[in-house]
């Protein structure tokens, strides 16, 4: 499903521009698939929408960092074009990266399905973290960390990245100018594959263990930019088919009902939050009625090819993206003049 209108939003009886936040789940190598999303919103981005907020967890912060940066520096081209070049790097292209990407691909498929494997932790490998190190090259490549700050004006969108704190125990997200290729990376650390990023005295994991993508940080901002529409960015399947009876399918469908659990928490309190608005609980002139819609991958992908930079994999999921979005602007009710 492409647009699934979960919460109405009340009618405007000027012509602004409606508001909206975008929120891109995570999922590994399948957020490529958000590339392709983002990239097909960009371009036939319009006055009809004013985005007021992006936010992202693991692969999904990649987008949205590379969303939010190109168009403050020079608009929505520049935001698609850094969204094509990242995920051009991100691809297993050269035939060592692409010799490693098979054979942690294949050890997630053998675990997937059950086989018996020893199990080894980023810190047993000797030698430089050469995954992380090279994302870390190829964000800092693409985006220029120390303007950040000063693109973090009053009228920019929030920007919002998701992590947990290994330490403390907790979700922690970076805001604005927080974002620092640390906090990226952290956000991406998934803890079998990369050792925790440390950020002000505490250790950090990759998002997907908090919120999926961040939403609430996205709700608090003034009145006056609060979202009247939220786009989620679904990479996990909301529902399945059947009965997952096979060892395989019932850690991928595992996998993908923890990877929706705190999303689907978030949009439950954003519901009440519209009745209460609806039923006069709640100040309109505080509160604002958002719009919820879901963008969703819609494909039972094995978790194990989260891992996989194929190229010929990611850019078929960039295409489905650029497909769904296609459908879900096309399906956009339009108001009247």
């Amino acid at each position: 499903m492409s647009d699934e209108a979960e919460s109405g939003s009340p009618d405007r009886s000027d012509d602004a521009p409606t508001r909206v936040a975008i929120a891109c789940q995570g999922g590994g190598s399948h957020t490529a698939f958000t590339a392709g999303v983002l990239r097909a919103l960009l371009a036939d981005w319009d006055d009809r929408f004013d985005l007021v907020g992006i936010s992202g967890t693991s692969g999904g912060a990649f987008n949205a960092l590379a969303a939010w940066y190109g168009l403050l520096t020079d608009g929505p081209e520049r935001a698609r074009t850094l969204l094509a070049s990242l995920w051009d790097e991100l691809a297993a292209t050269d035939p060592t990266d692409r010799a490693a990407n098979d054979w942690i691909t294949g050890i997630r498929r053998l675990e997937g399905a059950g086989f018996p494997l020893p199990h080894v932790t980023p810190y047993q490998i000797p030698g430089p973290e050469t995954g992380k190190d090279r994302i870390r090259g190829i964000l800092e490549r693409h985006i220029d960390f120390g303007a950040v700050p000063d693109l973090c004006t009053a009228d920019a969108p929030e920007l919002v990245v998701g992590t947990v704190n290994v330490n403390e125990g907790y979700f922690e997200t970076f805001t604005n100018e927080e974002v620092t290729v640390d906090a990226v990376l952290a956000s991406a650390a998934v803890p079998d594959l990369f050792e925790a990023v440390e950020i002000h005295g505490h250790l950090h994991w990759d998002g997907l263990f908090s919120q999926n993508p961040p939403i609430n940080d996205l709700m608090h901002v003034p009145p006056a930019r609060k979202p009247e529409e939220l786009w989620i960015v679904q990479i996990n399947p909301q529902t399945f088919e059947g009965e997952p009876r096979s060892a395989e399918a019932i850690a991928d469908r595992r996998n993908q009902l923890s990877g929706n659990l705190s999303l689907n928490q978030e949009l439950r309190f954003i519901e009440r939050v519209n009745e209460w608005v609806e039923d006069g609980t709640l100040p309109e002139g505080q509160f604002t009625h958002t719009a919820v819609r879901r963008i969703q991958l819609g494909k039972q992908l094995r978790s194990a090819t989260k891992v996989d930079r194929s190229p010929r994999f990611v850019e078929e999921l960039r295409r489905l993206g650029r497909k769904r979005a296609e459908t879900f602007l096309a399906d956009h009710p339009r108001r009247e003049p």
